[in-house]
């Protein structure tokens, strides 16, 4: 028993020995998977926590649709329960948008098919929110086919590149603006890059530098303004904005179209050591300046010569200008004036000369003064009554500046010319009443305001009543009782209106009952008033009327000598004609053959009888023509040949006088339409004349025309004509310093006018004593 005792001890301490040593090595083993469950759990924990944190949620869609979403994506897009499918993301105004979604499944059937990875953005309804989708095909142990998807919510980066891409549409549009407003820039403008060599410039510059285009510009580095080694360079002033980190400015001279201008060139540091610049045309402005220097020495030049004195203080009371008149009326030394004094120093000196007024206070009035500078008057006046009776204007500006400007006229001629005005206010008044002409000065207002007595005495008016300046309109009806014809008074009254609101004069004359005759006349004064005066015409009227009767008797005396003339010129037509038709007969052999002393008197009767004629021809071509038009042929006339043999008959006469008769008759000369008989007359007469009042030397003739008319033009070396003579050459009947032949009865002159002036042409006569004669005979082409 003891021996089985021990077996089973030693068994079971074998037993022990072996469960305790399974035990220690389960213990162990549990130890181990102990730390393996804990680092496991340690790393689902930190995963858990990464996808926690992560920017993106998790959703894994199985290849029969059903999903597994993360529960934070489920609240970022709005559900609330559990779905299960992935049809279930969008719930009408929850979830996503039904088409994304709808694009997105079909997007990921092709994917599980293909194994291909999604990336597509779909919005949240509702909202505008949005989700990028990125996924593909699921890692093991998932199923085949199932796809892992990944949601970012890109809502912000998709707000932000929207705004990115509106700011950067808003960028270009603005630099597209940008750039055509330089390009259009009326003004040189350029680019300059690190390098400081030109990169972009604008049309301007390229029409300033007279290049074919910007690239040639650029390309062969062409500056507007370019003095090389010179710091007035255009890169080494962009330099120096560089190095100042500032604009420049600096102005040049440049000749731009041929021309030299005045140029204000910038230069513009930018960033990345690029500069950029421009040119302003400055030289209206360098023009302005110069004429505004010249303004103000012309202004001062122009002080110097005003009869007023001009001081001129800056707003530190410094006198900083004065002319001579002004040191002459102050009586100070220009000397010490040019040492530019203050205010009160000068006002000071000007009383120790005695020129100012006197005052008790003189500090208080001189503070007074000095308020001037700060007085928000545009101007201040006084008058000064100097010691020795001196009248002085004073006149202060209070410049914008806070200077003042001062003006002093000397008045003192002004005050005692005022007095003699006086004076002779008073001796006006006089002489008005001892006027014999009726005066009465209106005011605009229509009223009587000046009369003398002769007005009263012409209208018979009451002198109290007047003295209450009555106005026209009451005057009227007075006046009206005093004239012949009342009605006539209401002219007054629009005369005296227009003199005072138009400044129109007038006249006109009046009768009175009393039988006197008035002429009246308004007229407009410089102050706006109107003169009324009237004049008694009665007995100038009565000495007119007898002339105009003179008159009448005058011309009808003249009418019935030119019906006398013209009868008597018919009258000795008739026995004319018997006369050279009878001479015509003998000289004819019809009373047989005459002996040589017989037909030398045939010839003299013949002679005289063509000469009687022709002057009777003139008679009744000057009367004729002063009673009624002359009438005259139209017909085509070789003006120029005409006056050729015009010349070629005058010829012997000229001879016989031992007068040269010198023609020029220029082929411009040419064809006129006229009626060749009374244009061979007309110069004829001239002719005639001029041969006639020339007892030596020469007569000429030249005649030349154009596309308008003709003219010809007779000069002589006779005697001439007085110049009050030559008012009478074209009258009728005219004798003019004792005429010869034919020129005596005064015919040829006026029926050349007569002839002329039918044609439309003129004469015109040119003569000096003792130089000669010139008639000049102008012809139209047509009549």
């Amino acid at each position: 028993m003891t021996e089985i005792k021990s077996e089973v001890a030693v068994i079971a301490l074998a037993f022990a020995t072996l469960w305790l040593l399974v035990a220690i090595s389960l213990s162990f083993a549990a130890s181990r998977r102990i730390r393996r469950a804990q680092v496991v759990l340690d790393t689902a924990q930190t995963a858990a926590a990464l996808l926690a944190a992560a920017p993106a949620r998790p959703l894994l869609l199985a290849r029969d649709r059903k999903i597994e979403a993360d529960e934070a994506l489920l609240r970022k897009i709005g559900l609330t329960g559990e779905p299960t499918r992935i049809e279930e993301l969008a719930d009408g105004e929850r979830g996503l948008e039904s088409g994304d979604l709808a694009s997105l499944v079909n997007e990921l059937e092709s994917a599980a098919l293909t194994g291909a990875s999604v990336t597509r953005s779909v919005r949240i309804a509702g909202s505008n929110r949005v989700l990028e989708v990125r996924g593909g095909p699921a890692p093991m142990p998932c199923e085949p086919g199932a796809m892992l998807l990944w949601f970012f919510d890109t809502s912000e980066a998709e707000q932000e590149k929207v705004e990115l891409a509106q700011r950067l549409e808003d960028t270009g549009s603005a630099l597209d603006a940008l750039t055509h407003l330089i390009e259009a820039a009326p003004f040189p403008m350029w680019y300059r890059g690190p390098d400081l060599q030109l990169g972009l410039v604008n049309s301007a510059f390229v029409t300033a530098v007279e290049a074919p285009s910007a690239a040639v510009v650029i390309k062969n580095g062409i500056e507007l303004i370019d003095a090389p080694g010179s710091s007035n360079g255009a890169k080494a002033a962009a330099q120096r904005a560089l190095a100042e980190n500032r604009p420049l400015s600096r102005n040049q001279p440049a000749t731009i179209g041929g021309e030299r201008r005045m140029l204000r060139l910038v230069d513009v540091p930018l960033g990345g050591g690029a500069v950029a610049g421009f040119a302003i045309d400055i030289q209206e402005l360098e023009d302005a300046r110069f004429e505004l220097s010249r303004y103000i020495e012309g202004q001062r030049e122009l002080a110097d010569r005003m009869t007023a004195g001009a001081a001129q203080f800056d707003p530190d009371r410094s006198l900083s200008f004065f002319n001579r008149p002004f040191a002459i009326m102050a009586q100070l030394d220009p000397d010490w004036l040019s040492e530019k004094p203050e205010f009160d120093r000068v006002l000071e000196r000007m009383r120790e000369h005695g020129r100012l007024p006197e005052t008790r206070d003189f500090p208080q009035w001189k503070a007074e003064r000095r308020g001037w500078f700060t007085s928000p008057e545009e101007a201040l006046e006084e008058e000064w009554i100097l010691a020795n009776g001196d009248h002085l204007r004073v006149v202060g500006q209070p410049l914008p500046d806070g200077g003042l400007r001062l003006f002093f006229e000397d008045r003192t001629e002004q005050v005692r010319l005022a007095s003699a005005r006086d004076t002779l206010l008073r001796v006006r008044t006089a002489t008005f009443d001892n006027l014999f002409e009726g005066i009465g000065v209106f005011a605009a207002d229509g009223r009587l305001y000046l009369w003398n007595r002769r007005f009263c005495s012409f209208w018979d008016l009451d002198e109290s009543w007047l003295g209450e300046h009555p106005r026209v309109d009451e005057l009227v009806p007075a006046m009206a009782q005093r004239l012949v014809n009342p009605t006539a008074a209401a002219q007054l009254r629009e005369l005296v209106r227009a003199a005072t609101n138009e400044r129109r004069q007038g006249s006109g004359r009046l009768s009175m009952v009393d039988g006197s005759h008035f002429e009246f006349a308004s007229v407009p004064l410089p102050d706006g008033n109107a003169l009324f005066t009237m004049i008694d015409v009665t007995d100038s009227t009565r000495i007119q009327f007898a002339l105009r009767e003179r008159t009448t008797a005058l011309e009808e005396a003249d009418r019935v000598r030119t019906d006398f003339v013209a009868n008597m010129s018919y009258e000795l037509r008739t026995p004319l004609t018997s006369i050279g038709g009878f001479a015509q007969m003998l000289a004819g052999g019809y009373a047989g053959k005459l002996v040589p002393a017989a037909a030398d008197y045939v010839g003299a009767i013949l002679e005289s009888v063509a000469r009687l004629s022709r002057l009777i021809d003139d008679v009744l071509d000057l009367t004729q023509g002063e009673q009624r038009k002359v009438t005259i042929e139209h017909e085509r006339i070789d003006l120029a040949g005409l006056v050729r043999n015009i010349v070629e008959r005058m010829d012997e006469g000229a001879r016989e006088k031992g007068l040269q008769l010198i023609p020029t008759i220029d082929p411009s000369t040419g064809v006129v339409i006229g009626d060749a008989r009374r244009l061979r007359e007309s110069i004829e007469h001239v002719l005639r004349n001029a041969i006639a009042y020339t007892d030596n030397g020469s007569v000429a003739l030249d005649a030349s025309g154009d596309n308008e008319g003709v003219m010809i033009k007779i000069s002589d070396t006779g005697q001439g004509i007085d110049a009050e003579d030559q008012r009478r050459v074209f009258e009728r009947f005219a004798r003019i310093g004792g005429g010869r032949g034919e020129a005596a009865l005064g015919l040829g002159l006026p029926l050349t006018r007569q002839f002329v002036e039918a044609h439309g042409g003129t004469v015109d006569l040119q003569s000096r004593k003792g130089a000669g004669t010139t008639v000049t005979i102008v012809l139209p082409r047509r009549p």
